[in-house]
């Protein structure tokens, strides 16, 4: 922390830079972020909400140019958000302090935050603004990035045959998977059409790929609720806010460290590849005989298989447990 006064009272990302020692960091930032909240220690403060201004700058261990325009090798903005909305919802607290604390903890459980700053003000106590302001440090020795960030919710991986995909009551189907409350991930098979023949392995992998995504496009086009992902950001995003993914499997797969075994055209072994990478509560197999799984895949105890122009039960995800 600086003693120079102006430096003392510019915004975070200006304090950010006059405070940085070592090898420069790029930073993302979010200012005036206004929100509704309750919070204080006084009496008058109870049952009233109060309007509060979040500004944070968050220093990364990574370079935008290294990122190769790739939203999963990026801390996301959402990081920011969700860690305001998730210590907003924990409880209700008295201290500006222990609000920016918490919201610091959040943002610095990402494996690419290194330091942050929260400055946090009441806007409606006068006229003036009575506001708090920390930093933190990451701490050191950090688990590396999982597929998916940890406290996010465990999803339920649905693999559409090509028969279930194309059912009439495609919305009823989807209408009762929703209501088991879990977020989704649909899965696709590869369509029954003949794809192009490469004279390498590499290309072929990847044309058998993109023939898998085709049926994740023709899926999504049949309902409004259905939208194609590809990217880790994109599926914790949706998992959040419970949207109804559909997996294009490409950039996981390939950019994966360990990725599944067996040939990618075995659209079932991807789907529980996927299913570990993502730690699903189940795999819902819905159509088609059942397709032969590699020796490691890792299969949930609840597994569940149903026949492709069928529904699931009501209740199937806790009572399959």
């Amino acid at each position: 922390m600086t003693d120079d006064l102006p430096t003392a009272f510019s915004h975070p990302s200006e304090r950010a830079k006059a405070t940085a020692s070592g090898a420069p960091r790029d930073r993302i930032s979010m200012t005036e972020h206004l929100r509704k909240v309750e919070i204080g220690a006084f009496q008058a403060e109870r049952g009233v909400t109060q309007t509060i201004r979040f500004d944070v700058v968050v220093e990364v261990e990574t370079r935008a140019e290294s990122a190769a325009d790739d939203v999963d090798r990026i801390l996301s903005y959402d990081t920011i958000v969700e860690a305001i909305d998730a210590a907003l919802e924990a409880e209700r607290v008295n201290l500006l302090e222990t609000l920016a604390s918490r919201i610091a903890d959040g943002i610095l459980a990402h494996p690419l935050a290194a330091r942050v700053f929260v400055r946090i003000g009441k806007l409606d106590r006068g006229p003036y603004t009575l506001g708090v302001e920390i930093v933190r440090e990451a701490p050191q020795g950090r688990r590396r990035l999982r597929l998916l960030q940890e406290h996010a919710p465990h999803p339920v991986v649905v693999f559409l045959s090509n028969e279930a995909a194309a059912r009439d009551d495609l919305g009823a189907l989807l209408d009762a998977l929703q209501a088991e409350g879990a977020p989704l991930i649909l899965c696709v098979d590869r369509p029954a059409v003949e794809v192009p023949r490469a004279g390498h392995a590499m290309p072929q992998r990847r044309i058998d790929l993109l023939a898998i995504e085709q049926g994740a496009w023709c899926l999504a086009a049949r309902d409004p609720r259905c939208v194609v992902v590809e990217t880790r950001t994109e599926l914790d995003w949706a998992m959040r806010h419970g949207g109804i993914s559909v997996w294009a499997p490409s950039k996981l797969v390939l950019d994966a460290v360990q990725g599944p075994e067996g040939h990618v055209t075995a659209s079932l072994a991807l789907a529980y590849w996927l299913a570990e990478a993502f730690d699903a509560r189940a795999v819902l197999e819905i159509g088609g005989p059942r397709q032969p799984l590699p020796e490691s895949a890792t299969v949930p105890e609840n597994r569940v298989a149903i026949a492709a122009g069928s529904m699931p039960a009501p209740g199937w995800l806790t009572s399959s447990a």
